[in-house]
């Protein structure tokens, strides 16, 4: 029995060796942060969701009814509130999206059995019953703790309805439309968070030229007015202008060249931006699951190019509004893969990987960086469609790998950038270089330091070593996210496959230490 004990030993011995391998070879990097160069706030809107009438987004992914027998509150799943209020969302865009400029209000408000049943043309011409309308998805987000983020109707809608829209959900004076309103259920105004004037304007929503845009964009800006006296100074509403969804300029030059010279008449407070993560062009074809490390570089790749595509927009309104009193609000991002075999093409379901983690905290350090002037973003989509935190079938329900970075994120909402300093190094595979690393920085209220590191290296881990000045680092924690592959994903079976992990920080003489695991995301809090 001693010899045998004795060559289990060295059994294990030999296995933990072997697995110290490549974390003995694995490649150093340094960073350099300086706690006490502070920057921009980085706001907690760029945390944002997108809920658009969309496939399974609504139905069955938030609304089920109140007579479902999955778990409910006035028709709202239960254990969906429960997920997103651990992401303390900020902000949800509703009603779209394409499906915004074919959206009439009253149909989707009253008595549910009284409401008609339409079509919804711009997403697979199925049968929307309206059951989830105004009142509904208000009291979605005040169950989820967020503030609505309203797209009104520009290509198919009237000033005249849009305007009648917002005096029902915000007019605290006894009007007909807050009567209405009472007499649905809720005498009380809501608080409108920001409002969208149309959804790309330059295609599902009118094809429109950017000047004949702009000509509309001033209408409403004057006349779609919130009537909530809750929200006057700095509760205002936001109003987002349709801007860019392609690399070139001309668009946003003509919208910032008219905020230029606008009047007391009108004005808006931001201008949108659309771009998705498409590796192969549209129509989308790259795969969502069962992937190659191929189709995982050239994604990443395809996703880094939100950096230029934001300094290029930023060059334009930076000449108009130095100030940057515009915010640049990236409402619609993430990736866009090929539908899942089987499911509606039409409905955008695809499924959700430890590659879409690293994707989605690529574009919030993007933002981070550029939180001087991006002060909103919104990721498509909240649930069971494109790029989601969440996947649901009837009553099962499961947190996607995505869902996982922006709870590790939720400590930056609000914190105060933190520049990093660093050679990314360089990962390549098939011809594709990426950034072997990505870093970003930021100090919380109560005076953290929180640093955030992706390892994009598919298959190699990475050692960090930090300097750390401006503070007097007396202890670090951290969480790490990865999984056994790049299109490792959680499943109604597996659910904990891809979750957050403690990781092991050292902190010493100024210095912080720490290895990353290949295809990884890793958040760690530094205390002084």
């Amino acid at each position: 029995m001693d010899i045998v004990y004795r060559l289990r030993f060295l059994s294990r011995t030999l296995l933990l060796l072997a697995s110290a391998v490549p974390f003995l070879s694995a490649q150093t990097i340094h960073l350099s942060i300086d706690s006490s160069k502070a920057g921009a706030t980085i706001d907690r809107n760029i945390f944002g969701q997108f809920a658009e009438n969309l496939g399974h987004g609504l139905y069955e992914g938030i609304w089920v009814g109140p007579d479902s027998s999955i778990p409910n509150t006035r028709g709202i799943r239960k254990d969906v509130v429960a997920a997103l209020r651990e992401l303390h969302v900020p902000n949800v865009r509703w009603p779209g999206g394409c499906f915004a400029d074919q959206y009439h209000w009253r149909k989707g408000i009253g008595p549910r059995d009284k409401r008609p049943a339409t079509v919804n043309s711009a997403w697979g011409d199925v049968i929307d019953t309206n059951a989830f309308g105004t009142d509904e998805f208000m009291d979605f987000i005040q169950q989820i703790g967020s503030t609505p983020y309203v797209s009104v109707n520009v290509g198919s809608g009237t000033p005249q309805e849009a305007a009648e829209w917002l005096e029902y959900m915000t007019a605290a004076a006894p009007t007909t439309l807050a009567k209405e309103r009472a007499a649905n259920g809720h005498p009380e105004p809501y608080k409108i968070g920001m409002l969208g004037i149309g959804n790309e304007s330059w295609d599902c929503g009118g094809a429109m030229t950017p000047d004949y845009y702009v000509s509309q964009m001033k209408v409403y800006s004057r006349f779609v007015l919130n009537m909530n006296p809750a929200q006057r100074g700095k509760d205002q509403m936001l109003k987002i202008a349709v801007g860019p969804g392609t690399p070139d300029t001309e668009w946003t030059e003509a919208v910032m060249k008219a905020w230029n010279k606008h009047s007391w008449a009108w004005n808006i407070n931001g201008l949108s931006l659309h771009w998705y993560t498409v590796p192969n062009g549209f129509p989308p074809s790259t795969k969502s699951e069962n992937f190659s490390l191929d189709d995982y570089v050239k994604s990443l790749k395809s996703t880094l190019f939100m950096e230029d595509f934001l300094r290029k927009q930023e060059e334009v309104m930076d000449r108009y509004d130095p100030d940057k009193k515009v915010t640049l609000s990236v409402d619609e991002w993430g990736a866009w893969y090929a539908p899942l075999s089987g499911s509606n093409p039409a409905f955008l379901v695809q499924q959700n990987s430890i590659r879409d983690a690293i994707l989605a905290s690529l574009n919030l350090n993007i933002f981070a960086r550029h939180a001087g002037r991006v002060r909103m973003a919104n990721i498509a989509q909240m649930i069971n469609v494109l790029q989601a935190m969440i996947l649901t079938d009837k009553e099962k329900l499961v947190l996607t790998p995505t869902y996982y970075t922006f709870k590790m994120y939720v400590p930056f909402q609000d914190a105060t950038f933190v520049p990093v300093s660093f050679d990314a190094g360089n990962y390549t595979h098939g011809g594709v270089s990426l950034p072997r690393v990505d870093a970003m920085a930021a100090k919380t209220q109560d005076g953290k330091l929180l640093l955030e590191m992706t390892n994009l290296d598919a298959e190699k881990p990475v050692n960090i070593d930090a300097d750390l000045a401006g503070m007097q680092a007396r202890s670090a924690t951290g969480e790490t996210l990865t999984g056994t592959a790049v299109d490792s994903i959680n499943t109604f079976d597996a659910p904990n496959r891809v979750t957050p992990k403690p990781i092991v920080v050292r902190v010493e003489g100024g210095k912080l230490s720490v290895t990353l695991e290949p295809r990884s995301v890793t958040v760690i809090s530094i205390e002084q």
